[in-house]
């Protein structure tokens, strides 16, 4: 994968990050897309840099979709600027925000909010990156467990992620005449900050994760970013349309 180009957003922490880092390692250059943490990265493209590629970090709201015609030709600019290159190779829709509440509870302002960074963020991200993704380039979306597991207080954060999982089907019909190859990763109970870092920091929610999982423990986000680099790697080449679950086993 040396000297390709990878588009991560949400690249400043958690599962971006390990994205990020685990790409460098071989040899893809980031471009990387942060929310309002500048500082945190800058940090993860010092990181990348010193495994010996180039980075680039843009900040983006991805839930706010006015603002993506300006986002891509910002790419378009760094993509000259810093990479000497007219395309990038892969995209890796990864931002998100954690909201849960109960059907009940849930209110249109939550349910707005998640439809927007979750679904129709990325649905019209890519839209507007699909000029600049070379053929024969990589698309991961990221959905998650819950779309497949159903525990009380997740409906309307899940509802997003199976839509995420439907449109990942559809974009990878229209886009297998250029050869790209576009799938979801689902990933189980991780121990990030994500939702208030309630798997990483709550020890009863922690040992209830692992009860339930085959692998015995809580997923990490080096787990993640090394199933998400397995699919834009040589051994993806012929994935495409699928969800691929990457939780330890978690409920099966």
């Amino acid at each position: 994968m040396s000297n390709k180009i990878a588009i991560i957003t949400g690249a400043s922490r958690g599962l971006g990050k390990s994205t990020a880092l685990h790409l460098a390692r071989q040899g893809v250059h980031i471009i990387g897309t942060y929310h309002s943490r500048e500082d945190e990265a800058l940090q993860v493209a010092a990181q990348v840099e010193a495994l010996g590629v180039k980075a680039k970090m843009l900040q983006l709201d991805v839930g706010d979709s006015s603002r993506f015609d300006a986002f891509a030709s910002q790419v378009a600019d760094a993509l000259g600027a810093y990479f000497n290159a007219e395309r990038f190779d892969f995209l890796v829709n990864n931002a998100g925000i954690g909201l849960y509440a109960s059907c009940a509870e849930t209110t249109e302002a939550q349910f707005d909010q998640l439809m927007k960074v979750h679904f129709k963020g990325p649905f019209f991200l890519t839209q507007k990156l699909l000029p600049l993704i070379a053929d024969g380039g990589r698309i991961v979306n990221l959905s998650s467990g819950l779309a497949r597991f159903s525990p009380v207080g997740y409906a309307a954060y899940a509802s997003m992620k199976g839509a995420i999982e439907v449109w990942t089907r559809y974009l990878a019909q229209e886009l297998g005449p250029r050869g790209i190859t576009v799938n979801s990763l689902a990933p189980g109970a991780i121990e990030t900050d994500f939702g208030g870092g309630t798997v990483r920091d709550n020890a009863d929610v922690n040992a209830w994760v692992a009860a339930n999982t085959a692998m015995g423990r809580a997923g990490l986000p080096d787990d993640i970013g090394a199933a998400i680099s397995m699919l834009l790697g040589e051994g993806g080449r012929w994935i495409t349309a699928q969800r691929i679950e990457a939780s330890g086993g978690m409920y099966v």
